[in-house]
């Protein structure tokens, strides 16, 4: 009998136990250890934090889902790997501490065959000084909690509007090196266009800060559209420059937030310029890192180099060869996410350490790092997670090491929706496929992708999809009749 340890119920752990637990037969286990007893739906957040859908429509409890699949559930957060066992026992394991119930607060060793590591990023929001949900006016979009919170807020400034105060509202990345600028890009849009519902928009200046050379970058390198209603390509720059233009939002770009006062952002340019910023209501993603671990060898030795990278995400079969960006190539991204180390450990997801950034890594004239960090969210998630579990379900199986299946980001396509204005009649997203997710600039020399397969268009028929893919992935997630034909 096998015995496979998913650590994390977001996208990647989520997609991984359920297909782990399909593949394989009942003689073998399949357990789920994460902190979080819900399962949230993080794409509609932003229709959360701008008041557009209610929280209990974007999470739902995993634990009955789990027992009902017959995959294990532990609610609790792991705070150490021992790959080789201990002194008293070879078998590998991980120490686990419960966060709920009558078990919390115990520690207890899990040990497996086969571990999963999808504990996804922890939000640094101590990476900037005072920046902290529910604190110096700043709120978040990162966890359904933080986005009814986050409406909450909003609500009140729209109150203050329609009294006649004229307020301030900024909405982007709260570090230089922050990620998933797609949400920041979204809720800007959605925020916007509430404010023009409620008709105090003339009351409002918006704020987008962000620490892309451009809006609409999106930490992918830029994008370069084929879009169907225009004969010459277009890129998100444009796309984002455009939006941004027409509904009044002025864009600070380049911007490496660094501290955050009560109703005021200090940040710093590209050009080397430390500015400030006020606001009456803000928005900032966090930095993502790693989460705070401890790696024993057997003698209880730290190896903590041996599973994870200085910024705290898992080392997997990537090529973390220091080079100059002109030298970067698909081949350096990872095949199977699996530790070069220990084979029976995978990183899917957010979890795994990237090689290199995307997006070109820009230092200020005063050498501080501003630009966004790689995004491996949503879709690739997904995918790479499915890569896993169906290597792990071909290796038990056969009883082989062989590694049958892989997902390179380089060779990965992927597809997102972005949200832009909520509403059947009024709504709007930009509806966007991409191919391959990380560029090719070897085999497409001109932009880096595939240009018939890498597509952006703005419309009421965006908002569909993405409310379809909301009702779709939810089915998926709640294991429904036949959910593995839904796609990743």
């Amino acid at each position: 009998m096998a015995k496979i340890v998913v650590l994390g119920a977001g996208v990647a752990g989520h997609t991984a136990a359920p297909y782990l637990r399909r593949g394989l037969g009942k003689n073998h286990e399949v357990i789920v250890i994460a902190p979080n007893s819900d399962y949230n739906y993080i794409p509609s957040n932003i229709w959360v934090g701008s008041g557009r859908m209610k929280h209990e429509r974007v999470h739902f409890p995993i634990a009955p889902i789990y027992k009902k699949s017959g995959i294990v559930f532990k609610q609790a957060k792991v705070t150490a790997f021992h790959p080789e066992g201990d002194a008293t026992d070879n078998k590998p394991y991980v120490k686990i501490e419960y966060v709920s119930g009558n078990d919390k607060g115990n520690i207890e060793k899990v040990s497996y065959d086969y571990l999963v590591n999808a504990t996804g990023p922890k939000l640094n929001f101590s990476g900037t000084e005072g920046l902290s949900p529910g604190t110096n006016k700043v709120v978040s979009v990162c966890s359904w909690s933080h986005a009814d919170h986050a409406w909450k807020e909003l609500k009140k400034i729209i109150d203050r509007l329609k009294k006649g105060e004229k307020l301030k509202i900024l909405i982007g990345t709260g570090h230089a090196l922050a990620t998933c600028q797609g949400a920041a890009f979204e809720y800007v849009l959605n925020v916007e266009s509430e404010l023009q519902r409620h008709k105090v928009r003339q009351n409002a200046e918006v704020y987008f800060i962000t620490n892309e050379p451009k809006a609409g970058e999106f930490g992918v390198g830029g994008m370069t559209f084929k879009v169907p209603t225009v004969l010459e390509l277009l890129t998100g720059e444009d796309l984002g420059a455009e939006l941004f233009e027409d509904r009044g939002i002025v864009a600070l770009e380049s911007a490496g937030v660094y501290k955050v006062e009560d109703g005021k952002a200090y940040f710093e340019t590209v050009a080397g310029e430390y500015k400030e910023q006020e606001f009456d209501f803000a928005m900032l993603i966090p930095q993502f890192t790693g989460h705070d671990f401890i790696v024993k060898d057997k003698q209880g030795n730290d190896i903590y180099d041996k599973l994870f990278a200085p910024n705290g995400f898992m080392r997997v079969d990537a090529d973390y060869t220091s080079k100059d960006p002109k030298q970067w190539s698909i081949k350096d991204w990872p095949d199977t996410y699996q530790n070069p180390n220990y084979k029976n450990i995978f990183a899917p997801g957010i979890a795994f350490a990237p090689p290199h950034t995307m997006s070109k890594p820009v230092k200020s004239k005063n050498g501080t790092p501003i630009f966004p960090a790689p995004p491996r969210t949503g879709m690739p998630s997904g995918i790479s997670a499915r890569v896993v579990a169906e290597n792990i379900i071909h290796m038990v199986k056969n009883n082989t090491d062989e590694l049958k299946y892989s997902g390179n980001m380089g060779n990965m396509g992927a597809a997102c929706i972005a949200s832009a204005a909520y509403g059947w009649k009024k709504g709007s997203a930009i509806s966007m496929t991409i191919f391959p997710v990380v560029a090719d600039w070897e085999k497409f020399p001109d932009t880096g992708r595939q240009q018939n397969r890498t597509h952006g268009q703005m419309g009421l028929a965006g908002h569909w999809i993405k409310y379809a893919l909301h009702v779709a992935f939810k089915y998926k997630a709640k294991l429904k009749p036949f959910w593995w034909l839904i796609p990743e």
